[in-house]
């Protein structure tokens, strides 16, 4: 009885296994034709339909990144025929040994292609194409695939925009719903911005003969899915003063980015030496001698190069002085030409000016001395237990301003830059070993901070607002393109909006106050209210760095920026000029006469060779 009852068990159990069978088998061949129009199916061909990718547009709506109509000759190897080599090389325009390659290649793997179809020649223009369709009847196999390929109108921002490639091996594996031939955007906003931009693929379902031959539609076209094109990107950029800040910066070698204060919108983002879109356009027959270039064309400083911030960073140090109570705008500090901060007499330098200051007129003049009393105050004050204390506290109160971590913009690569941290100093010289003279050089912006132009052109934003930043970016929203909301939420420092007057009177001073004893008075633009100060960045591999920045007009700013020139000397001697030329730009529209020379000798100097 028991064996009885085992046998139909297994019975039934075999049963249930056939009917599982044959439902798949149903449901595979009857019910589910993906598989029956899968593109390995021998007695199917799938024709691809590309499409096209998103054009990218700057904030007033000139296109600064189209498309056109190129054309790919495609080949299914298994259909081709004996055909006249010197022929279609001259319709193709190629060469005769070219083709014979190929077909060599075709017949040496021809088990591995199978009924595949594959490019044969890529990016052949319009007149060349025309000319083979008119005798593609002549060389069965063979025929001719529109796509769209990248085409730059507008000379602004080649590093900024981008550039799409051919996906390589590496690419593939990471991303599977891309097939060999496909493009990407590879960097800048193309690869910021490459899942609204790409598109969704079609095609056409045909069905084969015996022969291999295309016939009719599959099902009349009932699986075919037609291609979805790209979204436009609309983005923060002013394209004509993206392209005045490129001739400004040509020949030097460093950043220039300008940002809406009032929206953390990106105005302008140059990195030079960079790109030229011409380049962009055949980026594939440049791209060794650009990556060879010891300038680094392909690098982009704006957002990927860390550098110590150097005298702007006096702002900063001087704000938390005042939110710490530790400094007052009237308290005044000598300077004889530096700070000296040891017993045996070693002496942090400054330029010579009268002495003492106040903190406006310290700012004024970018006095060296002044902010190594305030940042000893920061460290020694009695609010707290320690130098290491009262270290962490600074450190958190400069991270607040956008330093020391990447700002989260919505352009790729962006470094953090570094603000140190006290472990670091313990490590270093041990714990309660370092004190403010170990570390000095915080005070002017040296030392170990390093920070991004994007950072510093996001400090001049914060001047302008009194206290706050929006997350810069360079994508607006618009049709079917979303942004993140952080795009659209203050970021408030740690300082209160009350303090901010108080040093911002000293950037005024600094550009405007004329025989005073400004370090910017180069940047005077009668009328525009300027606020700028500037920066002299000591830099080991060479000739000081030129830095500053600034924001006008005084209230209700409409822009800020920071330029940060390498190898440049005095932030007034270079980084000044650029900055309020820039400004000037924008607000006016045009150059007044009085700085007409100015803007020469910027246009027409360069500092790199």
């Amino acid at each position: 009885m028991e064996r009885n009852n085992r046998s139909t068990k297994l019975l039934i159990g075999l049963g249930v296994v056939l009917l599982i069978l044959l439902g798949r088998l149903f449901y595979v061949q009857i019910i589910n034709e993906s598989y029956k129009t899968d593109a390995d199916n021998n007695s199917m061909t799938r024709e691809m339909i590309y499409p096209p990718r998103g054009v990218i547009y700057d904030r007033n709506g000139l296109l600064l990144v189209g498309n056109h109509i190129c054309y790919d000759i495609l080949v299914t190897p298994r259909l081709v025929t004996e055909l006249d080599t010197l022929a279609l090389a001259e319709v193709l325009d190629t060469t005769a040994d070219f083709i014979r390659e190929r077909m060599q290649y075709y017949h040496k793997y021809r088990s591995r292609i199978g009924w595949q179809t594959l490019t044969f020649l890529k990016q052949i223009d319009a007149d060349t194409y025309m000319r083979f369709a008119e005798e593609q009847f002549r060389y069965p196999g063979f025929k001719g695939q529109a796509r769209t390929m990248r085409e730059y109108p507008f000379n602004a921002g080649g590093n900024l925009l981008g550039y799409t490639s051919e996906v390589s091996a590496e690419y593939l594996a990471d991303h599977p719903d891309y097939r060999a031939g496909d493009y990407y955007g590879r960097t800048g906003l193309e690869a910021a911005r490459e899942s609204d931009l790409r598109g969704k693929k079609g095609w056409h379902i045909y069905q084969r003969d015996s022969r291999g031959r295309t016939k009719a539609p599959y099902r009349d076209g009932e699986f075919d899915v037609e291609a979805e094109p790209g979204k436009d990107i609309v983005t923060t950029i002013d394209a004509y003063l993206q392209q005045y800040g490129q001739q400004l910066m040509a020949g030097k070698k460093g950043s220039l980015v300008a940002i809406e204060p009032s929206t953390g919108e990106i105005l302008t983002m140059v990195s030079s030496p960079g790109i030229d879109v011409d380049v962009l356009a055949e980026f594939g027959r440049h791209y060794d001698k650009l990556s060879r270039d010891k300038n680094k064309p392909l690098y982009n400083r704006a957002v990927s190069a860390s550098y110590p911030p150097g005298s702007v960073f006096k702002l900063v140090n001087g704000l938390i002085g005042l939110e710490d109570g530790v400094l007052e705008p009237w308290m005044q500090y000598p300077c004889n030409g530096g700070y000296v901060y040891t017993s045996s007499g070693r002496k942090l330098g400054c330029h010579y000016h009268r002495s003492p200051l106040n903190l406006e007129d310290a700012v004024m003049m970018s006095c060296n001395g002044y902010f190594c009393y305030v940042f000893k105050n920061i460290l020694e004050n009695k609010e707290f237990a320690s130098t290491e204390e009262a270290f962490d506290h600074w450190r958190e109160m400069v991270m607040s301003f956008g330093f020391g971590h990447p700002l989260g913009s919505d352009f790729p690569s962006e470094l953090s830059g570094n603000i140190p941290t006290s472990a670091y100093y313990n490590r270093y010289y041990r714990k309660g070993h370092w004190r403010f003279p170990t570390i000095v050089s915080l005070s002017i912006g040296q030392g170990e901070i390093l920070t991004t132009p994007l950072q510093i052109a996001n400090l001049a934003a914060i001047m302008a607002n009194r206290g706050y930043y929006y997350i810069p970016h360079v994508v607006k929203e618009s049709e079917g393109v979303e942004i993140d909301p952080k795009y659209y939420e203050k970021q408030y420092t740690l300082v209160d909006t009350l303090q901010f007057p108080k040093v911002i009177r000293g950037m005024w001073k600094a550009v405007n106050a004329i025989g005073e004893g400004g370090t910017a008075n180069v940047g005077h633009v009668p009328g525009l209210n300027i606020c700028g100060k500037t920066g002299t960045a000591q830099n080991p591999h060479g000739k000081d760095n030129s830095v500053f920045i600034c924001f006008a007009p005084m209230d209700n700013p409409k822009i800020a920026v920071a330029a940060y020139i390498e190898n440049a000397g005095f932030g007034a001697s270079w980084a000044t000029p650029i900055a309020t030329l820039l400004v000037e730009k924008y607000l006016r529209g045009e150059i007044s006469d009085g700085r007409k020379d100015l803007e020469y000798r910027v246009l027409h100097t360069k500092l790199i060779r």
